[in-house]
């Protein structure tokens, strides 16, 4: 490009290296439009130059950006809080802290987490963090549980949603009748219509229950009950999503999702240990889509689920009346046929995958035979006899 500016400095012809100053300069004066020409050279390597001086100028944020990544300096200045929500992503945490201005780009912090093995352990919640950390500096805070509010709740798997908003209630202070008005709209919280749907030709009574995710959770600072049961709502969509739960059971169970998760929340209350989740959600599949006699569940944790919802304590099998468990006024009597209205509980991961997978089996009868709530399960009302008789001997029954 320099050569095709013809810039005008004449070089010394060989042989005229030892000629006089004055010689030279005379030879140039007499070309023909050298000065002029020089000049126009200079000036337009200096207009070319400038322009390409003013582009980098304007350009050199974008441009350093491909080259190096946008982060701030040191531990930052002030004080904000940020929080992290169950299930969020690298790029999601860094989202959060752009927005809040704690690192200056997404770049910066996921760069910072990759090369610290540690960060796979920074957890959901609300953290204290500086503006303006440089993403190492924000990785090392995060991962420093003093700068984590805790304002930890655990919501145990099996609860309905009446215990649950008295332990929301509890921890937060919130009136559980706020708790009661955000649940009336359960799509309101989050949760599709489409799980609204029954393939069994029963009504559909939309409530929220069962669509609380059993889990340990931060409570943020300023929640509302409305915001509190959201957060529950979207971890189980995450969950459930993850698990592929509404597909399988459309897809292996002939069932809608709805009918499967109030399966899962029967065998959730209904088993006495973990192992046996699957098969009792497989006799209540075969109770109620099987040959069992009345097609019913004739599980007594419905009644009990009745009782709760209208304010009556529950109780033991032994304990209830014959009224009670035969109420024809009880819309989760357990001698209707089908399925129950609703979930009668919230159901934890291992009650879902139970519903979604069960183990192959035509059992239609169980009882518990051991201290550790272990479960004999039966195809016959006479094998159901002799398994009873195995649990009085052990003091069960």
């Amino acid at each position: 490009m320099i050569d095709d500016l013809d810039l005008g400095f004449d070089e010394p012809e060989r042989g005229e290296k030892g000629r006089h100053r004055r010689g030279f300069v005379r030879k140039r004066k007499g070309g023909s439009g050298g000065r002029g020409k020089t000049f126009l050279a200079l000036l337009l390597a200096l207009v070319l130059l400038g322009g390409i001086g003013g582009g980098a100028f304007y350009g050199f944020d974008r441009i350093q950006n491909y080259f190096v990544t946008p982060d701030y300096d040191g531990a930052g200045t002030g004080e904000v809080t940020v929080e992290i929500k169950q299930g969020a992503l690298l790029a999601d945490m860094a989202d959060a802290l752009v927005t809040a201005d704690v690192v200056k780009s997404q770049k910066a912090f996921i760069e910072a987490a990759e090369a610290n093995s540690r960060s796979k352990n920074i957890q959901p919640g609300t953290y204290k963090l500086r503006k303006q950390m440089s993403g190492a500096s924000a990785i090392t805070a995060m991962l420093d549980l003093k700068n984590k509010i805790v304002n930890g709740l655990t919501i145990p798997e099996g609860r309905t949603s009446k215990n649950i908003y008295k332990l929301l209630s509890e921890k937060t202070k919130i009136p559980v009748k706020e708790f009661e008005a955000a649940a009336k709209d359960p799509e309101g919280l989050g949760v599709p219509d489409w799980w609204f749907k029954r393939d069994d030709g029963k009504k559909v009574v939309k409530s929220v229950e069962g669509f609380l995710f059993p889990d340990t959770y931060e409570i943020p600072p300023k929640a509302t009950a409305e915001s509190i049961l959201k957060l529950m709502v979207d971890n189980f969509l995450s969950v459930t999503g993850e698990m592929k739960f509404a597909d399988r059971v459309q897809a292996e169970r002939k069932v809608s999702p709805y009918e499967a998760l109030i399966v899962s929340s029967l065998a959730q209350a209904e088993a006495g240990n973990k192992d046996d989740l699957g098969k009792v959600a497989r006799v209540a599949y075969n109770r109620v889509y099987g040959e069992f006699n009345c097609n019913c569940l004739e599980m007594d944790v419905t009644v009990n689920y009745y009782l709760e919802s209208i304010g009556k304590p529950t109780k033991t099998s032994a304990q209830m009346t014959a009224a009670e468990l035969d109420d024809p006024k009880n819309p989760y009597n357990r001698k209707l046929k089908g399925l129950v209205p609703t979930p009668i509980n919230n159901p934890g991961r291992q009650a879902l995958e139970g519903a979604m997978a069960p183990p192959p089996g035509k059992w239609l009868y169980f009882v518990a035979i051991d201290r550790e709530g272990h479960s004999a399960f039966a195809e016959t009302y006479e094998g159901h006899q002799r398994n009873e008789a195995r649990a009085r001997e052990a003091g069960i029954i």
